[in-house]
């Protein structure tokens, strides 16, 4: 059989003439349905047929007297503006609950459409991210990181694949013309990489933009810095790092701010090449590799078909048996799904995205069961009213219409109320989540969005009061016989408590997210990186670092200086050939490599286990390696000092042991981590450490310094705690969003509840003037009107707290340091509801308490 609801709807308004012709068309084409497309396809192609249906010339026709519709639609409006005039408080506290859940609403919906539209612009549904899966000690290593001639590789031997390019990240490079120098982010990559991506050229094609070494592309915005216009730049030269000149061959459109990749300007890969020479060889991995199919193709037979394409090129270094797979994910998901596990994109930023799309439901929920317990609370008011309308001939469709359309018309203010509130707080919002969102006045989408919510909040919200109301005898209300129907009451505290539910749900997740973010922010991360400075190398300093050292030694506020290949919260170098005496070969292992200067561990405050550090006096250090423990424990040494070690095609021996300490955040495990005296090294950081107080004259002294050094070269120099604190931004966004809307869906409940509480104590206004008169006191009375949201409370708190903690266990697995589940973080939530609860209603309560009881008890 066909769905019971939507049959019996049908029933319910379609015309009586019509009705057996009808119902007979749909139960025929319905059952032929089943028979070809079962039971699932039918059942939503029948429930589509009948909302299809409601049209004029099917809907059944009432009259009411001598109304017209128009007459009765306009008698509905001024009966509806009557209501909310006549009852300003109860009006006030539906209007601004709904309008702050929908505000709250819109702001998550906005921001969710916004991360979902992320490289979206890019129309190929064909071009892939290529990514590794490593097999190391039973467990599976798997990223977006691959060789560099990959792409290439991958083009000449698999007729599939139409295009391909490899893209590399430059933190940031020095560009000069004339006397104007200024830095700029950007990636190389091949020759294909316009014709894939969807990049818009003002000038220049995709065949010609990076189709010849000196060749670059670049940005409306480099073009105009630099040359003024597009037009200008087209064709010109321009100095890269102070070291080659390169022709701009194509000028891009300023990159959209959806998209993933930010970047200024696109250099040629194989210029790239000629400069990192490293990105040759196939056992090291930095770049990551897209690749774009003929169309038509099955990615899942490309993917098949590549999956041990790395083997012949990996087993001469690393022998037999050494597995590494390739795997492909489509290049629009990977900004949502950037996380692996076991191997295949599993999750990330999406996480966040269902997380607060719940919420925003869910808030929206909360502000509709006011409204509800609101309005139902309320039909006692409306009885008389009811009666004399039915008695008079009104029909209860036209009645339930009038109910639904008071509750259209209040959520309708309450959407353009909050249209006005997202208009304000917008650019607060785009602050706390680094956005860029507008209001999308022009997009057909949004005023749909709007429509659906007005249609579906004011359905939801004026449903059951509507239908209540109209179902009432009109005979017992004009008798004045009408008594509280106990299922309307039971109705309204079951919606209380699940709105309590919500509110428990929301201060506990945000009390234990909130603790999260503060232990990962406060914990002891194993390094000192307080009044800590990294300069990146630049030019020829690689060359003068001790002089510049010691020249800043020199200078006031600077405590002391060193060097690192990476920047400190920046170790993140992949290593998959590691070997040590007694491995056994068909161990696969990974491991993170760091190069540093001989005073980077008593500067970092590093703490040594084992061995020592490095050491002038020892010329054998520069082929020694320090590794932190964890780094040992997969090792095996029971004595690693002197013990010997190889990685990098590098052969040496250990010298120290280090205390593990965290270079990403506290998401990630510690890795093993290998590192090697790089004083030497052509790149990387200068490191410096200022003395506490004086970081003002620490960088001064820097400025001087540097310019004297490099004044060719702009300096640029970051905080370590600050770049720390940026791993965490996720978080932090995440954090700030669950309290605002924690306080919001508290207000919103609390707003409800004295609605609920100032009409009980009214409705009961006789009771509590006899009580008083018989020497009741007012603190029994207040008892009294509070022990239904005691109660309530009680039983919210039985539910929400299992579901809370279900939530946040699950939450914090994400974590590999994790802050401890507390017994408060739970109770706590449910300790503050009912404290606000009863503050809330209390102010209520207190004032029908000490009202005068002779005025309670007149007469009407």
């Amino acid at each position: 059989m066909p769905p019971k609801f939507f049959h019996r709807f049908l029933r319910w308004f379609c015309n009586p003439r019509l009705l057996d012709r009808i119902e007979g068309d749909l139960l025929e084409v319905y059952f032929d349905r089943v028979h070809r497309s079962g039971k699932q396809k039918a059942d939503l192609r029948f429930i589509i047929d009948v909302i299809l249906l409601l049209r004029p010339a099917i809907i059944r026709r009432t009259e009411m007297h001598s109304y017209s519709n128009t007459g009765m639609l306009g008698n509905y409006f001024m009966v509806a503006w009557r209501n909310i005039l006549r009852s300003k408080t109860f009006s006030f506290i539906n209007i601004g609950g709904l309008s702050l859940g929908v505000t709250c609403s819109l702001l998550i919906f906005l921001w969710i459409n916004d991360e979902l539209s992320v490289d979206k612009f890019n129309s190929n549904p064909d071009i892939y991210s290529v990514y590794e899966r490593v097999f190391s000690e039973g467990k599976i290593d798997a990223g977006p990181w691959t060789p560099g001639e990959l792409a290439a590789e991958l083009k000449h031997q698999v007729p599939e694949i139409k295009y391909s390019s490899p893209i590399w990240n430059h933190n940031e490079e020095l560009f000069t013309l004339d006397d104007k120098k200024i830095n700029y982010r950007g990636i190389s990559a091949d020759s294909d990489f316009f014709k894939m991506f969807n990049y818009t050229l003002l000038k220049g094609t995709p065949e010609t933009a990076l189709r010849d070494p000196d060749a670059i592309a670049v940005s409306r915005r480099m073009a105009e810095a630099f040359f003024g216009s597009p037009e200008e730049a087209y064709g010109s030269m321009i100095r890269i790092g102070n070291q080659k000149d390169l022709r701009i061959t194509a000028v891009f459109e300023n990159v959209p701010d959806n998209s993933s990749e930010k970047f200024e300007f696109v250099g040629n890969w194989h210029y790239l090449l000629e400069t990192v020479q490293w990105l040759k060889v196939w056992i090291y991995r930095a770049p990551f590799t897209y690749i774009q199919l003929h169309p038509g193709t099955d990615p899942a037979k490309v993917e098949s078909k590549i999956k041990d394409f790395l083997t012949p090129f990996l087993t001469p270094t690393h022998g037999e048996g050494y597995k590494t797979e390739l795997g492909l994910q489509p290049y629009g998901d990977m900004y949502l799904h950037s996380r692996f596990e076991e191997g295949v994109p599993a999750g990330g930023r999406i996480e966040n995205l269902k997380l607060f799309g719940l919420i925003a439901v869910f808030i929206l929920l909360i502000a509709c069961i006011n409204f509800m317990n609101l309005s139902t609370a309320r039909s006692v008011k409306r009885a008389k009213e009811v009666g004399v309308r039915k008695t008079m001939g009104a029909f209860r469709s036209y009645l339930v219409t009038q109910f639904i359309g008071e509750a259209m018309l209040l959520t309708f203010l309450a959407i353009v109320l909050a249209i006005g509130l997202v208009a304000i707080t917008l650019p607060y919002f785009n602050l706390v989540t680094e956005k860029h969102i507008a209001l999308p006045f022009t997009s057909l989408s949004f005023w749909g969005l709007l429509i659906a919510l007005l249609v579906v909040t004011g359905f939801i919200a004026g449903a059951y009061p509507a239908f209540f109301l109209s179902s009432l005898n009109p005979i017992k209300i004009l008798k004045g016989s009408l008594k509280a129907d106990p299922r309307s009451l039971l109705f309204r505290k079951t919606l209380v408590v699940f709105q309590f539910i919500l509110v428990i749900i929301f201060i506990a997740c945000t009390s234990t997210i909130s603790r999260q973010v503060e232990y990962m922010q406060s914990k002891n991360v194993g390094f000192d990186k307080e009044n800590l400075v990294y300069i990146p190398l630049q030019g020829d300093l690689y060359v003068k670092f001790e002089a510049f050292k010691q020249q800043l030694l020199n200078k006031p506020g600077i405590v002391n200086v060193t060097r690192s290949t990476n920047a400190p919260t920046d170790i993140n170098t992949h290593e998959y050939d590691l070997e040590w005496e007694g491995k056994n070969p068909e161990d696969k292992v990974v491991a993170i490599h760091n190069g540093i200067g001989y005073d980077f561990l008593p500067m970092m405050n590093i703490q040594i286990l084992q061995g020592r550090n490095f050491s002038k006096e020892f010329i054998s250090d520069t082929t020694g390696f320090i590794i932190n423990e964890t780094a040992l424990k997969l090792i095996g040494y029971d004595d690693p000092i002197g013990r010997p070690l190889s990685f990098f095609q590098k052969r040496g021996t250990i010298v120290g042991v280090v205390k593990d300490f965290h270079l990403k955040s506290l998401k990630d495990p510690i890795m093993p981590l290998i590192m090697f005296l790089g004083e030497d090294a052509h790149w990387g950081y200068v490191l410096v450490k200022t003395q506490a107080g004086m970081t003002q004259e620490g960088i001064a002294g820097i400025e001087n310094v540097f310019k004297d050094f490099e004044p060719e070269y702009p300096l640029r120099y970051y905080f370590a705690d600050e770049e720390f604190q940026k791993l965490y931004s996720s978080e932090r966004t995440v954090n700030k969003f669950s309290i605002s809307f924690s306080v919001l869906a508290i207000v919103i409940a609390c707003l409800g509840l004295f609605g609920l509480t100032m009409f009980t104590a009214e409705q009961r206004k006789k009771e509590i003037g006899i009580r008083k008169a018989i020497g009741a006191t007012t603190f029994s009375i207040v008892s009294m009107l509070s022990n239904d949201i005691v109660k309530l409370v009680i039983i919210s708190t039985a539910f929400a707290l299992p579901i809370a903690w279900f939530a946040m266990d699950k939450w914090i697995a994400q974590f590999a340091y994790q802050a401890s589940l507390s017994f408060w973080l739970f109770i706590g939530p449910a300790l503050l509801t009912l404290i606000i609860a009863l503050v809330t209603t209390s102010f209520q309560a207190i004032k029908a308490a000490i009202a005068d009881p002779v005025t309670s008890l007149k007469s009407e």
